[in-house]
């Protein structure tokens, strides 16, 4: 079999067998007992020439479903936002996709320095006083910040509304499993959180209470009121938000949130099968000393030039376990670039605007979806970009209809909340046109 893609012969794999004593191949193996060698070949199909490889691996390609060919209206945590062109330019050069972990920041100013920028962007944007340069995704960010929480007060127990992600729900049960915190739910009526019932429930042994807003059912949530409720009974308050819906709504720190966490992804972050995504992490000055992974510091050096550095390093590597925050830190500098450079594309005026159509054109394709025969609305509550309805056919099947037609409908929340079973969640975003929320009310229609 030719292995045009080694670049050793045959002469090359003798010469080096001999320069360490053994006679082939197999040699290097003989401490693996018998019984666990492969003595077959791997069942593998037969080679392809680079042009059949070509076309066989684009066929395999066109049998997955892709944004350009097809219209999305799927949503819940992972929104088809317009991505500037300028953000693919840059992250492919490589000083950037092959970078690491900046160590040795003599020789890393121009990644400290857009990580640094990407900080002071989120920092503005959550209405904050410090960030890190980001975390693996939105779930772990919430989660980090449960745990940062209960390192500041002692406390064990949270009051989690049950309007928050399911996904961010379960990661963060699973925190919670090894480190003996509690958890209790807050319903919700009418897609909000029951304030009431949190007030009920708060006493001196609450670490933080842990919203979203705008929530999984795209409803936005009363922040200040659960702040104020929360914060005297010196609990504080951890929020998970949609970054673009900050175009148009106050600030969570600006409400008096302590923790400010979500889900990078619509930022100029693809949707890429899940991943990799980013989540943002950013809080008050005074719990800056406990933010779990990295944060760049700009500086001076020793002749008054600007500079950056890590600073207030937290993680196990660099400072006592037991004094350690988290260890979470993995390189998620590649997408806080994306991110730096959306919002420095799109500038103030262009992120009010991103966030501007997409509640302007949720709120129109819901009108229109309402009038439809077979459609019942579910919440009233004020929404943003992400609205439930309830469908007189089974959510499953309407979506493969839709399918065949090329529409990517909305989620089955059924499938996390049995008591909203036959209820469909929409997001529609600023990319949706007219013309595709009006085939969508047309052919949903015809379904139902």
């Amino acid at each position: 079999m030719s292995l045009s893609y080694l670049p050793h012969t045959e002469q090359d794999r003798k010469a080096m067998l001999a320069a360490i004593g053994v006679e082939k191949t197999e040699d290097l193996f003989a401490d693996v007992p018998p019984d666990l060698l492969l003595n077959r070949p791997l069942n593998l199909p037969e080679t392809l020439a680079e042009p059949d490889l070509a076309k066989h691996l684009a066929a395999l390609a066109g049998a997955n479903a892709n944004l350009q060919e097809y219209t999305c209206f799927l949503g819940a945590g992972a929104y088809d936002h317009y991505i500037p062109s300028v953000i693919d330019h840059i992250l492919r050069r490589s000083e950037f996709y092959t970078a690491y972990t900046p160590y040795q920041p003599e020789i890393s100013q121009g990644y400290l320095q857009a990580l640094w920028e990407y900080q002071t962007l989120i920092a503005e944007l959550t209405g904050m006083e410090a960030s890190n340069s980001s975390l693996y995704d939105g779930g772990t960010a919430l989660a980090e910040a449960a745990m940062l929480a209960a390192n500041v007060n002692g406390r064990k127990e949270f009051l989690v509304a049950k309007t928050v992600h399911p996904h961010y729900r379960a990661i963060l049960n699973t925190y919670a499993l090894d480190r003996g915190y509690q958890l209790r739910e807050i319903g919700y009526q009418d897609g909000v959180l029951d304030v009431a019932e949190i007030n009920s429930q708060l006493d001196k042994t609450v670490a933080a209470v842990i919203i979203q807003s705008p929530n999984f059912f795209g409803c936005i949530e009363n922040v200040k009121a659960v702040v104020d409720v929360a914060h005297s009974q010196g609990v504080l308050v951890i929020a998970a938000v949609d970054p673009i819906s900050l175009g148009i709504l106050e600030a969570p720190g600006k409400l008096g949130v302590d923790i400010a966490v979500g889900e990078g992804q619509s930022l100029g972050i693809p949707l890429s099968f899940g991943g990799p995504y980013l989540g943002f992490f950013a809080t008050t000055e005074k719990l800056m000393r406990k933010i779990p992974g990295r944060i760049v510091g700009q500086t001076v050096d020793s002749e008054g030039n600007r500079g950056f550095v890590l600073t207030l390093q937290a993680r196990e590597q660099h400072i006592r376990r037991e004094k350690a925050t988290s260890n979470i830190c993995s390189n998620e500098a590649l997408c806080a670039l994306a991110v730096a450079i959306y919002l420095n594309t799109v500038g103030k005026d262009g992120f009010q605007q991103v966030a501007s159509l997409s509640l302007y054109k949720a709120h129109y394709a819901y009108k229109q979806l309402i009038g439809l025969k077979g459609v019942e609305t579910v919440f009233v509550a004020p929404f943003f970009k992400e609205f439930a309805l309830r469908l007189n056919r089974p959510i499953a099947e309407v979506n493969k209809e839709l399918l065949d037609d090329k529409i990517i409908g909305g989620l089955d929340l059924g499938r996390y909340y049995p008591e909203l079973k036959g209820c469909a969640l929409f997001s529609v975003t600023e990319k949706r046109s007219r013309q595709e929320i009006d085939r969508l009310t047309a052919r949903l229609g015809a379904i139902l």
